[in-house]
C-alpha cells in the first residue's frame, strides 16, 4: 500500500517577468532560493513572460530573474501551504552607450582606448575601438558618466647614435591589454 503524504499541502508560486512599462520578458531565467541561498527551483518565463513553480514547501524565499539586455532583479517572497502565491518581477533594461571615435577630418580611429567613468570618477569599463572606430558599453545604470577617448600611449626607447653613422629604430604603438 502506497501513501502520498503532503504535509500541509504544497504551495505554488506563479507570476510574470515584466519590463518597467509592463511588457512581458520571454525566456528569462527565473530562480527561487531558500533562506540559506540554495537553489530550490529554476525555470524560464514563457512567451507571455509567465512562470510557474510548483511543489514548494511553505516558507520564505528569494525570487530572482535575469535576461540578456536587462539588469537582474531579486525580491523576497512568502509561499503559503496549499495555495498559489502570485508574484510578478520587473526587469529594468540596462542602458547602452555607443559612439565612434574620430580624428581630424572625420576619420574613424581604430584601436583607440575608450574609458567610461561614473559620476564619482570610478572606472566603469574600458575598451578598444574596432576597425570602424566604434565603441559600445552595455548594461549601464541610469546616471551621469564621463567618456574619455585616447589614442596610443607614448612609447619611449633609449638608443645610441654613432657620429657619422646611420641608426634605424622602429617604434610599435599599441595598448597593453
Amino acid at each position: 500500500m502506497e501513501l502520498d503524504v503532503v504535509l500541509g499541502g504544497a504551495g505554488r508560486l506563479a507570476g510574470s517577468v515584466l519590463t518597467a512599462d509592463g511588457a512581458p520578458v520571454r525566456d528569462a531565467a527565473v530562480t527561487l532560493t531558500d533562506v540559506r541561498g540554495e537553489v530550490v527551483a529554476s525555470t524560464r518565463s514563457g512567451r507571455e513572460g509567465g512562470y510557474v513553480i510548483t511543489e514548494l514547501v511553505a516558507g520564505e524565499y528569494t525570487l530572482a530573474a535575469s535576461a540578456p539586455a536587462f539588469r537582474p532583479a531579486a525580491l523576497p517572497v512568502s509561499v503559503q501551504a496549499a495555495r498559489e502565491t502570485r508574484q510578478d518581477i520587473e526587469l529594468a533594461g540596462g542602458a547602452v552607450l555607443r559612439g565612434t571615435v574620430r580624428a581630424g577630418g572625420g576619420r574613424a580611429v581604430e584601436d583607440a582606448r575608450v574609458t567610461l567613468l561614473d559620476a564619482a570618477g570610478n572606472v566603469v569599463d574600458t575598451l578598444t575601438t574596432g576597425a570602424d572606430g566604434t565603441f559600445r558599453f552595455v548594461d549601464l545604470s541610469s546616471g551621469e558618466y564621463t567618456v574619455i577617448a585616447a589614442g596610443y600611449p607614448p612609447v619611449a626607447t633609449v638608443l645610441q647614435v654613432a657620429g657619422g653613422g646611420r641608426t634605424e629604430r622602429d617604434l610599435q604603438l599599441g595598448h597593453e591589454d
